[in-house]
């Protein structure tokens, strides 16, 4: 099942995918559906072909893991992790899909791409065994890391760096667990204004989707609605030679197998100016095929 949050009639209405067109639905609550809430179709609300889509979150907590491929570690020149790297994600970073990437110049000029694939869990967990992990888990879906690589450099956390507005695009919708019973074998892809900058696989992550839940619930509770976000292949801009950053008027788009497309476009903060020498060429307005 994909189920999204898609803007009707100047409301916040959930949907189902049913043979290629989105059916609204009677519930209006995410995280209670991850919870196991049966979702029923609202039968007075015609099917919407053409959805405006929002962000997928149900409203828990965004757990980042950082330096979880190998490539991406060889990369960035740091020493193999013994354990997951962690860092919080703030709820005020996230986006939907279509909606702006705001790069404000005075705060960073080292805007990063990172293209993820998202887990929502959907029960309540605490010291999950690894070989029970994916019990917990209520769906997939396509997230962007978007990372300043100064503020990363200047401070001695990742809040500022990896939390500013608009900084965790998701979606376009989540694929439940059913759907996709290995998430360790899934394709990862981004674009920038149309180039491929990273092609991974989730199979090269250092800690598996299994590891990552079963670690996280013995060190936390995981609730309905918590988010993870398990890292990013190689191909970063920050990590180029020479390096490529984010700047208004660029796009970014981030493929999971099996999951879909999400694409952004990169705006200036208001009232800042936009940047005249983008680190990528400019964008054309054409889509990546996927």
């Amino acid at each position: 099942m994909k189920i999204a949050r898609i803007a009707h009639q100047g409301a916040d209405r959930l949907a189902v995918e049913d043979e290629g067109v989105w059916r609204f639905l009677r519930q209006t609550d995410l995280a209670a559906i991850a919870a196991g809430e049966v979702p029923e179709i609202d039968d007075s609300l015609d099917p919407c072909q053409e959805p405006d889509f929002l962000a997928p979150y149900p409203g828990g907590a965004i757990f980042g893991i950082g330096l979880n491929f190998v490539d991406t570690i060889r990369d960035m020149g740091f020493a193999t992790p013994q354990a997951p790297y962690l860092f919080p994600k703030l709820a005020s970073s996230i986006t939907g899909p279509g909606k702006p990437i705001v790069v404000d110049e005075v705060l960073t000029t080292e805007v990063d791409w990172e293209g993820e694939l998202a887990v929502i869990i959907g029960k309540k967990a605490r010291n999950i065994p690894e070989d029970e992990a994916l019990s917990v888990v209520f769906g997939y879906t396509a997230a962007n890391d978007i990372s300043a690589r100064d503020l990363q450099r200047s401070d001695s956390q990742w809040v500022r760096g990896k939390g500013l507005d608009t900084f965790c695009p998701i979606g376009p919708f989540i694929v439940t667990n059913d759907e996709i019973p290995d998430p360790q074998n899934i394709r990862i892809r981004t674009w920038v204004n149309g180039e491929t900058v990273q092609d991974g696989n989730t199979r090269d992550m250092l800690f598996g989707v299994r590891f990552l839940i079963a670690y996280l619930s013995r060190h936390f509770t995981l609730q309905p609605g918590d988010m993870i976000l398990t890292g990013t292949p190689a191909g970063c801009g920050g990590f180029m030679s020479p390096p490529r950053f984010l700047f208004p008027g660029d796009q970014v788009a981030v493929n999971v197998e099996a999951i879909g497309t999400l694409t952004n476009p990169v705006t200036a903060a208001p009232t800042r100016g936009l940047r005249t020498e983008p680190g990528l060429p400019r964008f054309d307005g054409s889509l990546p095929a996927t």
